[in-house]
């Protein structure tokens, strides 16, 4: 047993696999005690865009929290909180006109699901059925789980979650996908969950834009919510700073996480159309929303999101994703000829392949052996199974790019089925 009482996130602590011990990082790096540097390909779980320890953010992170830590934010309100609502007003669709706080990718979801119910509800039309896609994560609390994908993620919560209407991910040209949602949205579901272009943990699958505006425009004549979770695929993991608006999509409503710091803090924020809030404005206060957690809209995290939102509307972010897109495609483009490399694909800065073998999913036997691999050859990958990915912080050079590309070569030619 390890000497630390500390009990790890998806880690199976009966393997013994080393934790290593990280003291600092910067830009794409990071340093252990025992003196290695680790270059971070995964931006530490999909969070780190600009590079870690980035001076704006941190300069900001220093500033408020000399100025002011926490406060209720129930009835009450700062500075930072207003900077980052007026940015992502002035960055995000026009149509989503309200800001909620959280702290999390998953409550920015839970937060979802309980504005669509009450929306029906307050407006007198109650609904109740989620529909989602296959294979789609959305989180680990309860209502999160429900619109995920079952199996070993949450088999043994099963009693706990809700029934919910999954749609097949789409296969062909997309027919499957389009004809089970046109069939769903008759019985007047409350709203249709969706990972718009990827979905991350279920092994960065990835379907086009068009399929996104097609499935769009069936909730939109049905009158269902759409709720897009851009908590991975927003701020420009895709290309564009959302990747629904590379489909000219305009959801309902929009969760982001993650990237909303540039990874330095954990914030979420719900965005919602102005017909939602006003569902629940009253002066009948059992209309309110009944949703916070301690630390809503903590004035720090908001800090280092506001100095993300001037990074993004300052700075050439945009450029920067196109070119690191084009530097993974030619990483991409020298494994896919490696023997037992399929399905290479790319969308945006998210590059990923997989590995032929007999137990391919998340549970795959390659996955602890890749982990390994990749572990000790200072480099941050952690595969979803037998698919290996890449999704580095935007900063990265060519040649810690070069070394990612060099490392999955030797675990390919390696690590065979």
């Amino acid at each position: 047993m390890s000497g630390s009482s500390i009990w790890h996130p998806f880690t199976q602590h009966g393997l013994g696999d080393p934790v290593p011990l990280v003291t600092h990082a910067q830009g794409t790096s990071l340093y252990t005690a025992d003196g290695r540097r680790v270059i971070d390909a995964i931006s530490s779980w999909w969070v780190t865009t600009h590079g870690h320890c980035h001076p704006r953010i941190v300069e900001a992170i220093r500033a408020q929290a000399g100025a002011l830590d926490q406060l209720i934010f129930a009835g009450w309100t700062h500075a930072p909180a207003e900077r980052v609502a007026a940015g992502l007003r002035a960055m995000m669709p026009a149509e989503l006109t309200r800001v909620f706080f959280s702290d999390s990718g998953s409550t920015s979801v839970e937060v979802a699901l309980k504005m669509a119910l009450g929306f029906w509800a307050h407006t007198g039309r109650p609904r109740s059925r989620i529909l989602v896609l296959e294979h789609s994560y959305h989180g680990d609390t309860i209502g999160a789980m429900s619109v995920g994908e079952r199996g070993v993620f949450n088999a043994p919560y099963e009693p706990l979650l809700f029934d919910v209407g999954c749609i097949p991910f789409p296969t062909g040209d997309g027919t499957n996908t389009l004809e089970a949602l046109e069939a769903a949205c008759r019985d007047a579901p409350a709203a249709f969950i969706v990972e718009p272009l990827v979905l991350g943990a279920g092994g960065m699958m990835m379907y086009p834009p068009a399929l996104l505006a097609a499935m769009a425009e069936i909730c939109r004549r049905h009158n269902v919510l759409l709720i897009a979770d851009e908590v991975m695929t927003g701020w420009g993991r895709t290309g564009t700073l959302l990747a629904s608006e590379q489909a000219g999509v305009v959801p309902d409503i929009l969760c982001l996480a993650k990237g909303i710091t540039g990874g330095s803090m954990p914030l979420a924020v719900t965005m919602a159309r102005e017909d939602i809030f006003m569902a629940h404005w009253s002066t009948d206060r059992a209309k309110m929303f009944f949703h916070s957690s301690s630390y809503t809209a903590n004035p720090i995290a908001c800090a280092a999101a506001a100095a993300n939102i001037a990074i993004w509307r300052e700075e050439p972010v945009l450029d920067r994703l196109a070119d690191l897109g084009a530097r993974q495609q030619a990483l991409l483009d020298r494994l896919a000829v490696l023997p037992g490399v399929a399905a290479v694909r790319r969308c945006g800065t998210i590059a990923a392949l997989d590995l032929e073998t007999g137990d391919g999913g998340y549970m795959s036997s390659l996955a602890p052996r890749l982990l390994s691999l990749f572990r000790e050859a200072d480099v941050l990958l952690r595969p979803l199974g037998n698919t290996i990915y890449v999704m580095p912080p935007y900063c990265i050079d060519e040649a810690d790019l070069a070394r990612i590309a060099d490392v999955i070569e030797m675990a390919v030619l390696t690590v065979r089925p």
